[in-house]
């Protein structure tokens, strides 16, 4: 590719989206093409405002290698495609002779399957279902007619351009990697939505994923994208969480059913039937288990998880061979899947290792679920992507109490083997003068049994001042819907809305258009909501985000970080709150006219000795623990935002 001036294309792109150039842009574009010519790995944090997307998009796209880009958010990945990308490569056509492709890469089950749509899907007994009965039956011939129409039109079959359907309508029209016949097996192969998307990937300089695929690929060898020189990973500080969630697998007396059933219409002996005894036999012992980590599995649950994966290996030996000629059989190489998979995860968790942490849950179902995961995916991470790959990293939020080195430690970067650099390119953003952190200091520190009254006080001077206007982070449902309950009852003119009332983006929706109302949730709002403007003009966080002591995944990091001889408190406990503090605080500030208070109601921010660690992860805004100046802020807030919409000045 012909030498071109990285600053050009970038101003070109950053014009075509109706944006500004930014010095933290500009100084962020220049080192991910840096990074990406000397092959070193690189972290970089980009402030919300600074256009990072943009910042790395340009390089990758001018690199002339194969660059993947990954992202955690479905959101995310939409701006990349519909706006981003296409805004770039117009801009690149002015100063390029040729313009780069780009494609998407999603999983399986988001593409429609043609198989599954002419064939139909199978019920629990492996029966082929033509058409559902009822309303489930309408919404899929929708979604039937719309696959047909993209086979002989765009061949997308992407779920995101589908009609308006229900999750149970498009498990009708679509498979996951392991209901998949393969392309060896598949009669619809040629036309297949899935496998399309990964032809048209290898001929792109720039493919745009997701944290699952990307970790599937890299860590557990299969093969779900095409070759590639480097990665960007956007959102970086959730690859850890999303790499994990990949690696996680469940098992529980229905998942076991489940296989059986399906297997009795493909196996003539007692073989099927047997499995269905070791369902049986796992809901007996499950049912006296406690919930919680298992350490050491006790004799029953190893005994049971043993019979469960020798039921499941038999039965699999039992299945008639797949003859060489012929249509495949849709139904049993599915049957067979289910029963493969319940033997491999039995052997996983009947096998488990110090490096792996196991736990008992109780599902929707009202039955005890059993979970695995990987203790730490820190290494697997540093053998098996940064050691093979150049990867850029970048966040709003990979600084923890001011430093890259924990969140560099936690993906599997430590010491300078592999060599790798860290990069702040700031905010553009006054956070100084357009924000007020106050932390409400002469406040009890927050109690086992959640909002007292104290805090509810509080909660309810903050908003009343506020005028409504409110994003409230709680850390739990609980915590949230109390605090709802309450401030309804002592602010009657002031709408709240609370997590549960409707789906997110409809509550997202009304808070944004209604002037003067409140939204309360718990995790989703700290990190997936944008809401600029007079809509969001105080954040309330009701305590530190510390993960619970009997989180099984987070007590057995420490567990193990202690065992290492390290602080396991300080390594995995506040580096997770310090995140999503850092990502809550950063729900108030979303454009440059953007003003308001951001509110903490746990006074251990100052008080305790990890609080400075803590603060130092948050925006730079303007700090007190004055109750009457946050009051005052907010009040004067108030009246302008009231004073813009009746005209008065």
């Amino acid at each position: 590719m012909p030498s071109v001036d990285i600053r050009d294309v970038l101003h070109a792109a950053v014009e075509a989206v109706g944006g500004a150039d930014r010095p933290g842009q500009i100084e962020m574009a220049e080192a991910v093409k840096k990074a990406l010519d000397s092959r070193e790995h690189l972290l970089v944090q980009a402030g919300t405002g600074t256009g990072k997307s943009l910042g790395y998009l340009v390089p990758s796209l001018l690199h002339g290698k194969r660059v993947v880009v990954a992202t955690a958010t479905l959101n995310l990945q939409h701006q990349l495609v519909e706006r981003d990308i296409p805004a770039l490569k117009e801009a690149a056509r002015a100063t390029l002779d040729k313009v780069p492709h780009h494609a998407v890469v999603k999983g399986r089950s988001n593409y429609a399957c043609l198989h599954r749509v002419r064939e139909g899907a199978p019920d629990d007994q492996g029966t082929l279902i033509d058409v559902p009965d009822g309303s489930l039956g309408a919404e899929v011939l929708e979604l039937r007619e719309w696959a047909e129409e993209q086979a002989t039109g765009s061949h997308v079959g992407d779920r995101d351009s589908a009609p308006s359907h229900t999750e149970r309508a498009w498990r009708q029209v679509s498979v996951n990697h392991r209901e998949c016949l393969g392309a060896s097996r598949c009669a619809h192969a040629l036309q297949c939505f899935a496998e399309l998307a990964r032809e048209d990937a290898q001929t792109a300089q720039v493919v745009v994923t997701n944290h699952a695929l990307l970790a599937i690929d890299a860590i557990e060898g299969v093969p779900m994208l095409p070759e590639y020189d480097a990665v960007v990973v956007d959102e970086a500080h959730e690859l850890a969480a999303r790499v994990t969630q990949a690696s996680t697998d469940e098992l529980d007396p229905s998942i076991v059913e489940r296989a059986a059933r399906r297997a009795r219409a493909q196996v003539d002996g007692p073989e099927a039937d047997d499995l269905s005894d070791a369902a049986d036999a796992l809901a007996d012992v499950l049912a006296r288990t406690e919930e919680g980590r298992v350490d050491v599995p006790p004799q029953p649950l190893q005994e049971v998880l043993a019979f469960v994966r020798d039921n499941a290996r038999a039965c699999l030996s039992a299945f008639p061979k797949e003859k060489d000629k012929g249509e495949p059989d849709a139904a049993k190489l599915q049957a067979r899947g289910m029963v493969d998979d319940v033997r491999k995860i039995a052997e996983r968790m009947a096998a488990k290792g110090e490096t792996e942490v196991l736990w008992v849950t109780d599902n929707r179902r009202g039955e005890k679920q059993l979970h695995i995961a990987p203790i730490d995916v820190s290494g697997a991470l540093r053998d098996k992507l940064f050691g093979d790959k150049t990867v850029i990293l970048t966040s709003a939020t990979l600084k923890l109490g001011g430093d890259f080195e924990p969140v560099a430690r936690s993906l599997g970067l430590w010491g300078d083997d592999p060599p790798w650099s860290a990069l702040d390119v700031g905010s553009p953003f006054d956070y100084r003068k357009q924000g007020v952190l106050y932390v409400a200091r002469d406040l009890p520190a927050p109690g086992r049994d959640g909002l007292e009254e104290a805090q509810l006080a509080e909660i309810t001077a903050l908003i009343e001042a506020a005028g409504g206007r409110t994003l409230g982070l709680f850390s739990s449902r609980r915590g949230a819907e109390k605090a709802a309950e309450e401030v309804r009852e002592r602010l009657p003119d002031i709408d709240i809305w609370c997590q549960g009332d409707a789906q997110l983006p409809e509550l997202a929706r009304r808070f944004a258009e209604t002037p003067s109302t409140c939204l309360f949730g718990t995790l989703s709002l700290w990190q997936g909501v944008d809401l600029p403007g007079d809509t969001c003009q105080l954040v309330i966080i009701d305590r530190i985000p510390f993960p619970r002591p009997d989180d099984p995944l987070m007590s057995a990091r420490q567990r193990l970080v202690e065992k290492r001889g390290g602080n396991g408190f300080m390594t995995v406990a506040a580096n997770h709150a310090a995140l999503l503090l850092a990502q809550g605080t950063g729900r108030l500030i979303r454009r440059s006219t953007d003003k308001g208070v951001v509110a903490i109601l746990d006074p251990r921010i100052v008080t305790a000795r990890y609080g400075s660690f803590l603060a130092a992860s948050l925006p730079d805004m303007w700090r007190t623990t004055d109750r009457e100046v946050a009051l005052g802020a907010l009040r004067r807030l108030d009246d302008a935002a009231n004073a813009s919409v009746t005209g008065v000045h």
